[in-house]
């Protein structure tokens, strides 16, 4: 049986790429931080269990945090063994404040949350694929991570450093068969582009050449394909409905 850990796993993205995991026959660890988010988390482990016939367990962490990666990790190990196929690191957050009013507790719990997390959790994993000989690790990236975005500096910042990060560890790791790639959304319907401004978003829309939205399901494709594409290695891949086009 194929293992799975993806971190904020319990709304949006996350959640799609969970049961899509799933539904590939992955085990899951589905990775939640808040109390809040707790009911929730538990019963997407009951639905993959219910759905895909496979196991999974929901698991407190603050990935931001260095020994909840450790804890975490240590759970998917108890659970379902030292062989971890998969890796998405996917936990994040936005502050959305001009840059002179940003204090530094925000920024710092941005960068925290979005980038150091995927470096702790690396730490932790990827010692097991190097002895399994292979492992596939996908970091949630941003269109913002390319293009930038004003008031955004710290949420740009971190999902920048989140390519450079997979370049980088693509290139360390390739002798031992693991791969690094980042998919990087565009805008997608989840809480976070809610919690925007209704008029900056309406603006962002009519700028997409799609004319829409993007979805969940479409960023569990795209994770989809980074799985089973055996030679793709230090990329980034971006549905974000032709809005950007290097």
């Amino acid at each position: 049986m194929k293992n799975a850990i993806i971190t904020g796993a319990s709304r949006g993205i996350g959640e799609a790429m969970a049961l899509r995991l799933g539904q590939m026959g992955y085990n899951v660890v589905v990775n939640y931080r808040s109390n809040s988010s707790r009911e929730l988390a538990e019963t997407l482990a009951a639905r993959l269990k219910e759905e895909h016939g496979v196991e999974a367990i929901a698991v407190q962490a603050d990935v931001s945090r260095y020994a909840d990666c450790e804890k975490l990790v240590q759970a998917a190990v108890d659970a379902f063994g030292e062989k971890i196929d998969v890796l998405v690191n996917n936990a994040g957050m936005n502050s959305r404040s001009p840059f002179c009013e940003l204090a530094r507790e925000k920024y710092t719990a941005v960068l925290e949350t979005n980038l150091l997390s995927a470096f702790h959790m690396c730490h932790f994993v990827v010692p097991y694929m190097v002895k399994a000989n292979g492992g596939c690790v996908i970091n949630t990236s941003s269109v913002r991570g390319l293009m930038g975005s004003a008031q955004q500096a710290d949420y740009c910042a971190s999902k920048a450093g989140l390519i450079g990060m997979t370049r980088a560890l693509a290139l360390e790791f390739a002798k031992q068969n693991i791969r690094f790639n980042c998919i990087c959304p565009g805008m997608i319907a989840t809480d976070m582009l809610r919690g925007g401004d209704p008029k900056a978003i309406a603006e962002q829309v009519e700028a997409v050449p799609l004319g829409r939205v993007g979805s969940v399901e479409d960023i569990a494709d795209a994770m989809e394909f980074l799985i089973h594409n055996q030679y793709m290695t230090g990329q980034y891949i971006s549905p974000n409905g032709g809005n950007y086009m290097p």
